[in-house]
């Protein structure tokens, strides 16, 4: 989860977060380069009041810094075209959950387990406990197991809302009469926080999402004391 100090992205969870972690970092390191190129030949303009006249319309120099350019972008166009890839449905799902916005909560239903259903509130901060985070607690957690194929299918009650697990790389509007969809693997266990990530009305701030990624023993055995 994130924290006070924290300037980058949160731990990746996922095949796809780490996808999309590689790719900002990649962009951000050939932006600060070419940042840093731009501002030395500033410095270096204005520190030096001479001209190389043999630079002034040079054909050379200008198919130079015409073809960089773009192959710079090429660069950043490949691991693009290939994040997009992974994201865009990669598998076929072999769990399937739906997650339904309401104001202001939200409530899950597992298709493949017929008694599966819950809703699940945000925990008052006078009932929390002295290692619970504020704002992000919730009565009833969202049990997915990992290294497992899982489909997320959101839609709203009332309002456009918005499921969004940033450790996830996942977001997806829950828009009423309307399903979408996010396909993602976990690849550690442990607890993920996310947020309503849609303006949707005065409680929006509290409706958080929490999700707990266990061994698919551990899932089974959380679905069966539904039973």
């Amino acid at each position: 989860m994130p924290t006070w100090h924290m300037l980058s992205f949160q731990d990746s969870a996922s095949p796809s977060m780490e996808q999309l972690t590689m790719f900002h970092d990649f962009t951000m390191a050939i932006l600060t380069l070419i940042t840093i190129m731009v501002a030395l030949n500033m410095g270096f303009i204005s520190s030096y009041t001479l001209t190389d006249r043999f630079l002034m319309e040079h054909q050379t120099v200008e198919i130079i810094w015409t073809i960089c350019p773009v192959f710079i972008l090429i660069l950043i166009a490949l691991p693009s075209l290939q994040t997009l890839y992974i994201l865009d449905d990669p598998f076929a799902p072999s769990i399937t959950v739906k997650a339904i916005g309401h104001q202001w909560y939200w409530s899950y239903e597992y298709s493949d387990f017929s008694k599966v259903e819950f809703d699940s509130y945000m925990t008052p901060t006078s009932d929390l406990t002295s290692y619970q985070s504020r704002l992000l607690e919730v009565d009833n957690s969202t049990a997915l197991p990992i290294n497992t194929q899982i489909r997320l299918v959101t839609t709203g009650a009332d309002v456009i809302h918005s499921w969004a697990m940033p450790a996830l790389g996942l977001k997806a509007d829950a828009v009423p009469g309307r399903l979408n969809q996010l396909m993602f693997s976990i690849k550690r266990p442990g607890i993920f926080y996310g947020q309503c990530s849609e303006i949707c009305g005065s409680n929006h701030s509290f409706m958080p999402i929490k999700v707990e990624a266990l061994p698919m023993k551990n899932f089974l055995t959380w679905v069966i004391s539904f039973s």
